[in-house]
């Protein structure tokens, strides 16, 4: 089991005390961004498109610990950019750990190692360090950029677990992942002690660079199952089994936008993560003033007919899991029968071993097939 049973039953007493005051919608995650400025400049991300200005601003704590309050959601994601260079990321977690709300702190870990050595975090069952890895040494390294993060990563993690911090895993995917790569990836990770690991698909948003490699609905299905089938017992995931059977298109879930809000330097995002449609003041105004039944895939918007990000995806596989006997049910079920044999998706895996994946695919798709496999018989 992935997630520590204290949180899973603060999560569980939430989602119930909620429903049973008829709330319709309330946050699971709080998705704050103190900073947008980072240490790295991955292809994928948006943040650091953001004219210098910008990046050089940093969310007043006040600010931040206001809207920790007025969301009250159980659980504090605190992305960035790198959390790691925000000055006051140690007053911060200081103040939610007293509010005993559990934090996962997403770093690409490059200061990890450096920053436990200098004492600047102590080790809480409320705070976990959720590691942003992109896969192997090489997928990682390229993903990002930036050679040898993925090593300067391991060691920010082994220090981590050795001091007796929690560790997860944070994987997004895109076109072309190889999905054998991405399972000898779960086993490095396990190897190295992290409590669980989370993945989910990569889904398009108007900042990020490079806009070729994003996923769609039905790539993310085939790779899902081909990754998830036939797991070995050993991988442990940090977040709902019932969110990653919809990742293999086992389960049918509708979007709820609101579960994971997002604050930042500009304030409430509206609606989502991935749609920047403006910034409110308040989370009430946010709750208030966005048309909610505008966005997912019944809404027929169709900026949402192609998406399946944890962040609107997530919370309705959570709040199914608490809130209705088959959602309990389901659960159990994933939790005590989570090999998910399946043969079929087993021959689809074995097939995608000689093909060429990531940016290998796109040389290949560019006529230099023939050459890289001369160089690779060469080699």
């Amino acid at each position: 089991m992935g997630v520590p049973i204290s949180q899973m039953w603060t999560v569980a007493s939430y989602v119930i005390g909620q429903k049973l005051r008829r709330r319709r919608r309330y946050p699971l995650v709080l998705m704050l961004e103190p900073l947008f400025r980072c240490n790295l400049a991955c292809a994928g991300c948006g943040k650091i498109q953001y004219p210098a200005h910008i990046l050089k601003r940093d969310l007043p704590l006040e600010d931040a610990l206001r809207a920790v309050d007025e969301c009250g959601a159980p659980m504090v994601s605190i992305p960035g950019g790198e959390p790691l260079l925000y000055p006051h990321i140690r007053e911060l977690v200081d103040e939610l750990v007293k509010r005993r709300k559990y934090i996962y702190l997403c770093t690409n870990a490059i200061l990890l190692k450096e920053k436990l050595e200098e004492g600047w975090f102590k080790p809480s069952k409320y705070l976990s360090f959720s590691v942003h890895m992109d896969g192997r040494r090489d997928e990682h390294d390229f993903a990002v950029c930036r050679e040898g993060t993925y090593d300067k990563a391991i060691e920010g993690i082994r220090k981590a677990v050795d001091m007796g911090f929690r560790v997860t895993t944070n994987t997004t995917l895109f076109e072309g992942t190889d999905p054998n790569a991405v399972r000898g990836f779960f086993d490095e990770m396990m190897d190295v002690g992290v409590e669980g690991m989370m993945v989910s698909p990569g889904y398009a948003y108007d900042k990020a660079p490079d806009q070729s490699n994003f996923l769609h609905r039905k790539t993310t299905n085939n790779l899902f199952e081909m990754i998830l089938s036939n797991r070995k017992k050993r991988w442990k995931f940090n977040q709902s089994p019932l969110f990653l059977e919809f990742l293999m298109g086992s389960r049918e879930y509708e979007c709820t936008p609101w579960g994971n809000p997002t604050y930042n330097i500009f304030g409430w995002q509206r609606p989502c993560y991935l749609l920047q449609e403006g910034y409110v003041d308040t989370f009430q105004e946010l709750l208030d003033t966005v048309d909610w039944d505008g966005y997912g895939r019944a809404s027929g918007n169709p900026q949402c007919q192609d998406c399946m990000v944890h962040c609107g995806y997530e919370p309705t596989a959570v709040d199914h899991t608490f809130s209705s006997f088959g959602g309990i049910l389901g659960n159990i079920k994933a939790m005590l029968f989570n090999r998910y044999a399946n043969p079929a998706a087993g021959r689809r895996l074995k097939e995608e071993e000689g093909k060429p994946h990531g940016p290998m695919a796109h040389l290949v798709q560019l006529g230099y097939g023939s050459e890289l496999k001369d160089k690779a018989g060469a080699a």
